[in-house]
């Protein structure tokens, strides 16, 4: 599976968790914390192997460009979901009305962000990625992605801290981008 194939089935697959937890109500608390978890893991690995791979690859091809700035703003959008809405709703009671609302919002950021990638950034990616270029990449990511789940949740988290990919405001800037 090629690099761009594999982020549309991680995009495909959390748009489909995300319906899900649409779709509950307030007394599906089960149901809603362990796909709020699913939610939580599979947006934690599919950022860290855009971000360790693919984005610094895609960012090399472009070269100054306009297309570079596809990638700052993709950071953005991981640093919106991950760092405000995402931690939000993980702090909330999934038995609230609030929860609902922000799993919505949560929602709406990621489809509109799995949207800009896939209309803008994957077809630049297929213009100035050699066929050979995007496999290779899709191996290292899927590798990448296999270690990563096995890891968790929490150790991803604390992955994220030693790199100063959390409280980006007061961290240093993310080290594969700079």
């Amino acid at each position: 599976m090629n690099a761009i194939e594999l982020l549309k089935a991680d995009h495909e697959k959390v748009r489909g968790l995300l319906s899900k937890l649409a779709d509950t109500t307030k007394r599906a608390e089960k149901t809603r914390t362990e796909l709020l978890e699913q939610i939580r893991l599979e947006l934690d690995v599919h950022t860290q192997i855009e971000e360790e791979i693919f984005y610094p690859a895609f960012k090399d091809a472009v070269g100054e460009s306009k297309d570079e700035a596809t990638v700052f703003e993709a950071l953005e959008e991981h640093r919106a979901a991950g760092e405000l809405v995402l931690p939000d709703l993980l702090a909330t009671d999934v038995t609230s009305d609030r929860f609902s609302g922000r799993a919505k919002v949560l929602k709406e950021l990621v489809e509109h962000h799995a949207k800009e990638e896939e209309d803008e950034m994957f077809k630049t990616a297929r213009q100035v990625l050699s066929k050979e270029q995007l496999d290779e990449l899709g191996q290292q990511m899927a590798q990448r992605k296999q270690e990563l789940l096995e890891m968790g949740a929490e150790q991803i988290e604390l992955l994220k801290k030693q790199r100063g990919q959390v409280g980006s405001e007061q961290s240093p800037p993310r080290a594969s981008l700079q």
